[in-house]
């Protein structure tokens, strides 16, 4: 057989090349296609699940889908982080709060479950929350120092109770209690809520959580001791910051959403703009200003390396602490 000329050899490519061009396009799926999951780790009706709830109602409109929001409480809020870890596909259809509490586990426990860094696609930095400590309207501690002194002449008496073993809010009980000499008697719930019942039902003496106190603050059947921001709140001017009473803390836990490991950066891409669109949004800017949310939006990239940082510093706590959930 004749070789192909040069001449035909170009005019056989350029009509391929055509041929090609001619053809449909392979389309690439577009994400997403269905329903996506966002756990949140409490039950319904606290700050957490009212904010991020309001992520999912403007992120369900932005994206065409529903994002649906799968309450599963239990474990200090960590009862989600395995399933991230170790069982739900990397497709951002399932995808979790990330707190604090997720990054400390690791370190509170003598077989660690996940790597909080590595385990886990960080997508995206939100706020926090407004910590404070309250008790019933007529408890005879009127003032965060009634109450220290009671401590202090009542070792072992004094309760408080938190939305669970080992969080932000137990930790900084904790470190509050080793500072000041005293001791407190930790009575941790699944959440806020359940200890504002608690509280309020004279169970226990105070509630030492996020702003879910609020509204009883407000409706004058508890009472505010203390807050844990860096300045006084502005629904509570008149309330101190542990600063102000000598303890050099500031606490608000801030958190994010994160995902399985190994996700599309596509995907992770389309997710962080819609919930950063749904996070500046004045409906959900209406909602943290109704708990007293920070705003503390961190991009994919800076919510990494926030992660990194954080664990360090948690891990570095709970050893000073000694602190052990097994």
């Amino acid at each position: 057989m004749d070789p192909i000329s040069p001449g035909l050899g170009r005019r056989a490519a350029l009509a391929l090349g055509a041929a090609a061009l001619a053809m449909p396009a392979i389309a690439q799926p577009r994400f997403p296609e269905r329903p996506i999951r966002l756990i949140v780790p409490w039950p319904p009706g606290g700050s957490a699940d009212s904010q991020l709830r309001g992520v999912a109602e403007i992120c369900s409109r932005k994206l065409g889908q529903p994002m649906l929001v799968d309450n599963r409480s239990g474990a200090g809020g960590t009862l989600h982080a395995l399933h991230l870890a170790r069982e739900a596909r990397p497709d951002g259809y399932t995808v979790g709060q990330m707190h604090l509490s997720v990054l400390r586990r690791p370190f509170l426990v003598r077989t660690p479950q996940w790597d909080p860094v590595n385990d886990f696609t960080h997508i995206i930095g939100m706020t926090g929350w407004l910590f404070g400590v309250a008790v019933r309207a007529d408890s005879p501690h009127r003032t965060w120092a009634d109450y220290i002194a009671f401590a202090r002449a009542n070792p072992g008496r004094l309760t408080f109770s938190t939305s669970g073993i080992a969080t932000t809010n137990h930790i900084a009980m904790e470190d509050i209690a080793q500072r000041l000499g005293v001791e407190f008697v930790h009575v941790p719930f699944r959440g806020a809520n359940e200890g504002v019942t608690a509280v309020l039902g004279g169970n226990v003496d105070s509630i030492a959580d996020s702003s879910t106190w609020a509204p009883q603050v407000e409706a004058g059947s508890m009472r505010l001791l203390c807050v844990w921001s860096a300045e006084r709140a502005a629904r509570f001017p008149n309330v101190p910051t542990l600063k102000e009473l000598g303890i050099d803390i500031v606490v608000n836990s801030p958190y994010g959403i994160s995902g399985p490991p190994r996700m599309d950066p596509g995907v992770v891409r389309v997710l962080h703009d819609a919930m950063k669109e749904a996070l500046f949004d004045p409906q959900n800017a209406a909602v943290r200003a109704q708990f007293d949310m920070p705003l503390v939006y961190l991009d994919t990239e800076a919510y990494r390396d926030f992660v990194v940082q954080r664990v360090a510093y948690e891990q570095a706590m709970v050893q000073r602490l000694g602190l052990r959930m097994e």
